[in-house]
């Protein structure tokens, strides 16, 4: 087993983030192979199945008020992967330098998301996490293991991985709970 395919520690991320960690470790539970990586390969392909079919319109409508539309929810988890990955990078190069944290609710109205197109969003997703996955190939062990501190919390560069992980599988679950009112 990898040192990255290895469940955190809880000392190794803040404690809201432990929802993402638990999010990693169930789908590797329901994986072929407990592989991380092999999630990360396969989440888009999951999310590709469930919004392919849908509406330019159903995808701009939030599923209640006041909440994101799909658009904005996925692009919400692009932007959410890259500021992750940004923090692996920096934190596996040994970079000590508090890192900041960021405020989702400011971003979204910014983001122009409800302006574009589910397929042009679903592209950058597929940009995004192919460079995720192109700065995990290159990590060691020592790499993996390695802490800093972002948005006050010490956390190591494994739980940041498990969190990009995490954080796909959330949204995997609202994207078919409620934006398409379906259950596994």
């Amino acid at each position: 087993m990898s040192h990255i395919d290895k469940r955190p520690a809880v000392e190794e991320y803040a404690p809201w983030a432990a929802k993402y960690v638990d999010a990693t470790a169930n789908a590797l539970a329901r994986a072929p192979r407990p592989s991380v990586h092999d999630v990360m390969n396969g989440q888009l392909t999951v999310l590709h199945g469930m919004v392919d079919a849908m509406s330019h319109e159903d995808a701009r409508r939030p599923y209640a008020p006041g909440k994101w539309t799909l658009l904005e929810s996925l692009l919400h988890v692009a932007d959410t992967e890259r500021v992750f990955a940004y923090r692996v990078l920096r934190i596996a190069r040994a970079d000590q330098t508090p890192l900041a944290g960021f405020d989702q609710d400011t971003w979204v109205p910014y983001s122009g998301a409800n302006d574009r197109t589910l397929g042009d969003i679903l592209t950058e997703l597929k940009a995004v996490r192919g460079a995720t996955l192109a700065l995990l190939r290159t990590l060691d062990d020592a790499a993996v293991a390695r802490t800093g501190t972002t948005n006050g919390n010490t956390m190591s560069v494994r739980a940041l991985v498990w969190m990009i992980a995490g954080h796909f599988e959330h949204h995997l679950e609202i994207t078919r709970t409620r934006y398409l009112g379906t259950a596994d």
